[in-house]
């Protein structure tokens, strides 16, 4: 293959940084399927946005109706869809953008691999704790009675396993924790990391 990247040519991450006066950092947001995940992103987004910081979401969702189209849920789909979040994610900070990613990434290969790409001083983890009893009762997308009914084949949480993160760098366990209370707590945990010098 003939593949000569020209990256020593572009503007640096530095210089982006410096034109959007903050650093770029991916926010990996994991947990089960309506524990808040997206909620939360959504609302420390609208924080942030007002703050005039330049934040961009990719939740695991919408990227499966684009990006990640015809991806399935199999270990090496998975694998896959994480892969491609990872590097997109990637870019995107390297641009100086904060990136929130909301993707359930229920086992820790899948996010070590994210950690690999992104770069472990890239990334911040946040594991959005719910159990899936009580995701299940809130069941926003229908999805748990669709997993009930055996409609979804390696449902996280049923026939998938979900993983908990060994040391996350911060943990929002949203059974306790009101969405405001969760997305300011998350605000203050990333702050030191995407304040400008």
């Amino acid at each position: 293959m003939n593949i000569h990247p020209e990256f020593h040519r572009f503007l640096n991450r530095h210089d982006k940084e410096n034109l959007l006066r903050q650093r770029g950092l991916a926010v990996w947001m994991c947990g089960l399927s309506g524990s808040g995940k997206s909620t939360i992103a959504n609302a420390a987004e609208r924080v942030l946005h007002q703050q005039g910081r330049f934040t961009i979401i990719l939740d695991g969702d919408n990227l499966r109706t684009g990006l990640n189209a015809g991806l399935g849920f199999s270990d090496q789909e998975r694998l896959e869809n994480i892969r491609r979040i990872a590097e997109l994610t990637k870019i995107l900070i390297d641009n100086g953008a904060i990136v929130f990613i909301s993707a359930i990434t229920p086992r820790g290969e899948l996010r070590d691999l994210a950690r690999g790409i992104v770069g472990e001083k890239n990334l911040f983890e946040v594991y959005v704790k719910a159990s899936y009893e009580a995701c299940e009762k809130r069941d926003v997308k229908g999805l748990y009675a669709k997993a009930a009914r055996g409609e979804i084949a390696h449902f996280t949480g049923k026939d998938g396993s979900f993983e908990p993160p060994h040391s996350p760098d911060l943990t929002l366990e949203t059974e306790v924790l009101a969405i405001e209370d969760a997305a300011i707590e998350l605000i203050e945990a990333i702050l030191p990391r995407i304040s400008h010098a």
